[in-house]
C-alpha cells in the first residue's frame, strides 16, 4: 500500500518494527521496493530473506524486467529452485520488452505447461517485435492446443491483422469474440476499429465505433486516424470536433491523426491551426511525428521551402524521417535543387541508408537527368548500399501471401505470370506505355519494361485476380510507397477489368475504381 502511495519509507519502518516477519511480510516489502524501481534495496532484502518462496523470486524477476535489467532477471530465473507459469511468463515478456523476441520464443518453446497468459505474452511479443505473420501462426497453434484466447490475445491478434491487412483473419477473430460473449469494451473496440480501418473497411470501423457504449480518447483517436489514412480527411476533422464537444481531451496520437487528415484533405491552413493549438490550448508540445505530418502537409501543397524552414526549426536534433518526408515531396514536385540539399542532410544522419539515394535518383530519372541518376547509383554501389526490398502482401482465404519484385517462388507462379501477360496485353491495347524512368539499371528498354511489369504489387494484384471472386475487392498491402507505374496500372486494371483494388502503401490507402484513385494522384 505504501509503495503504491509513493511512501515506501513508511512501509520499511513498519517492516523493521515487526518482531515476527513471515513470508508475506518479506514479499510485500520486496514487491514494494521493486514497484518503486528501488531494485538495489529489494535485492538486499531478498538476499537477507531466511526462506524464499516462489513469490519472492517472481517479485524480484518482475522488478528487474520493469527496469529493463533482463540480465539480472535471467540470472535469478536460472537460479530458481522451482518455477511456475508466472516465472516463465514474466521473463518471456521481459525479453520482448528489451527487443529480444528470439529469446522470448526460445523460452516459450521450452515451457512444458503453458497457460493462456503464456500464449498471450508470446503473441504480443511477436506483434510488438514486428512479426505479425508469426503471431497469427501462433494464434492458430493456440487454438489447436484448445486454449481459449483471453482479451489480451485478441487485441494483439487484431493488431497483427492490422499490420498485415489480413481482413479475413481479423473478421474471424471478431466473430470468435462475439461467439464467446467477450465484451466489446473500449480496449477491444479500439483494436477492432484499428483493424477494420487499416484493412480498408472504414464503414465497418464506423459501425464498431457507433456501437461502443463508452468512447474514450483511444477509440476516438483510432477512428480519427482511420478516417485520415483512408482518405476521409474532412470527416476525420468533423469527428475531432465531436470529440472536443463531448469533453474528451485529445492526446499526442490524436493530433497525429488530425494533422494527417489535414494533409490528405489538402487543408494546409487547418494543419497550421491545429499544430499551433496543440501547445497553446492542450499543452502538448509537438513531437517529431507531428512535425512530420506538417512537413507532409506543406509538401503536398507544394510549399517546399516553407517545409524546409519547418524542418530546420524543429527542436533538438532534426530527425531523419523529416528529411525523408521532405525528399518525397521533392520527388512528387520534381524539385531537384531542394532534393540535392535534403540528400546532403540525410547522408549526414543516415550514411548507410540506400533508400535516400534511391529517392533522389527517382527525382533525377523523372526529370530525364540520366547521368545524375546513374552517378548516384554508382555512389550507392561503391558504398555497398542497398534499398529496402519492396514487398506486397495479399490475403486469400485467411492465408497471407507475400511477393517481391520478379518473385517466382509462389506455387501458382505460372498462372500469376500468365495473368500478368494478359493484363499487359490489354493495357497496351488501351494505350498504356510502361513508365521505365524509375529503372536505374543500365539495361535495354525491353528489359526495363520487364522489371517494371513484375513489381511486387502487380504480382499481388494478378494473384488476387486469379484467386478471388470477380466481384470481390482486391486488397494489397505494400511496405513502401507505391511507384508511379504500378499506380497507373492499378487504375487501368480497375477500369478495364472492372475490379475494385484497395492498395495500402506506407503512406496512405489507394482506392482504385473505374480508372481513378482516391488519392487524386498525389501520394
Amino acid at each position: 500500500m505504501y509503495a503504491s502511495c509513493g511512501r515506501i519509507e513508511f512501509g520499511r519502518r513498519l517492516f523493521d518494527l515487526s518482531v515476527e516477519k513471515d513470508e508475506v511480510c518479506w514479499n510485500s516489502m520486496i514487491s514494494g521496493y521493486a514497484e518503486c524501481g528501488l531494485l538495489d534495496h529489494a535485492r538486499l532484502l531478498f538476499d537477507e530473506m531466511p526462506e524464499r518462496g516462489i513469490v519472492s523470486w517472481n517479485a524480484m524477476i518482475n522488478g528487474y524486467v520493469k527496469v529493463g535489467d533482463i540480465g539480472s532477471a535471467r540470472e535469478l530465473f536460472d537460479r530458481m529452485p522451482g518455477r511456475n507459469a508466472d516465472s516463465w511468463n514474466t521473463l518471456i515478456a521481459g525479453y520482448a520488452k528489451c527487443g529480444f523476441v528470439d529469446m522470448s520464443r526460445k523460452l516459450f518453446d521450452e515451457m512444458l505447461e503453458k497457460n493462456v497468459v503464456s500464449w498471450s505474452a508470446m503473441i504480443t511479443a511477436l506483434v510488438q517485435g514486428g512479426f505479425p505473420k508469426e503471431a497469427l501462426d501462433l494464434y492458430e497453434e493456440m487454438r489447436r492446443a484448445m486454449v481459449s484466447p483471453n482479451w489480451a490475445a485478441i487485441v494483439s491478434v487484431l493488431s497483427a491483422c492490422s499490420q498485415l491487412g489480413a481482413l479475413e483473419r481479423g473478421m474471424h477473430v471478431h466473430a470468435f469474440a462475439e461467439r464467446n460473449k467477450m465484451e466489446v469494451d473500449s480496449v477491444i473496440g479500439t483494436a477492432l476499429i484499428d483493424m477494420y480501418a487499416k484493412c480498408g473497411c472504414i464503414d465497418r470501423a464506423l459501425e464498431i465505433f457507433d456501437k461502443l457504449a463508452s468512447k474514450d480518447v483511444f477509440s476516438w483517436t483510432a477512428m480519427i486516424g482511420g478516417l485520415a489514412v483512408n482518405g476521409h480527411g474532412a470527416k476525420a476533422l468533423e469527428f475531432f470536433g465531436k470529440m472536443e464537444e463531448q469533453g474528451v481531451r485529445p492526446n499526442r496520437v490524436t493530433f497525429v491523426g488530425v494533422l494527417c487528415a489535414c494533409s490528405h484533405a489538402g487543408r494546409v491552413q487547418f494543419a497550421k491551426r491545429y499544430f499551433h493549438l496543440m501547445s497553446t490550448k492542450y499543452g502538448i508540445e509537438p513531437q517529431v511525428e507531428h512535425y512530420g505530418c506538417m512537413v507532409d502537409a506543406l509538401g503536398r501543397a507544394g510549399h517546399i521551402q516553407e517545409a524546409v524552414s519547418l524542418v530546420q526549426s524543429s527542436p533538438g536534433k532534426v530527425d531523419s524521417e523529416l528529411w525523408v518526408t521532405l525528399l518525397g515531396a521533392c520527388w512528387i514536385h520534381g524539385d531537384v535543387n531542394t532534393g540535392k540539399y535534403v540528400l546532403e542532410q540525410l547522408v549526414k544522419l543516415k550514411p548507410d541508408d540506400g533508400g535516400v539515394y534511391v529517392l533522389l535518383s527517382n527525382i533525377y530519372a523523372t526529370r530525364g537527368q540520366w547521368d545524375d541518376a546513374r552517378r548516384l547509383r554508382l555512389q550507392m554501389k561503391s558504398k555497398g548500399l542497398e534499398k529496402v526490398r519492396g514487398r506486397s502482401s495479399i490475403e486469400i482465404d485467411g492465408l497471407v501471401h507475400e511477393f517481391y519484385v520478379g518473385d517466382k517462388s509462389h506455387p501458382r507462379t505460372v498462372e500469376i505470370y500468365q495473368m500478368l501477360a494478359d493484363i499487359h496485353c490489354r493495357l497496351r491495347l488501351a494505350g498504356y506505355v510502361p513508365n521505365t524512368n524509375l529503372v536505374l539499371f543500365d539495361i535495354a528498354e525491353e528489359d526495363k519494361e520487364n522489371v517494371v511489369a513484375h513489381h511486387s504489387e502487380k504480382l499481388a494484384i494478378a494473384f488476387g485476380m486469379i484467386s478471388l471472386n470477380p466481384k470481390a475487392a482486391i486488397r494489397v498491402v505494400k511496405n513502401l510507397r507505391v511507384c508511379l507505374d504500378c499506380h497507373t496500372v492499378a487504375k487501368l486494371i480497375s477500369k478495364l477489368y472492372k475490379r475494385e483494388i484497395i492498395l495500402r502503401d506506407r503512406h496512405v490507402f489507394h482506392y482504385f475504381r473505374d480508372g481513378s484513385c482516391s488519392c487524386k494522384d498525389y501520394w
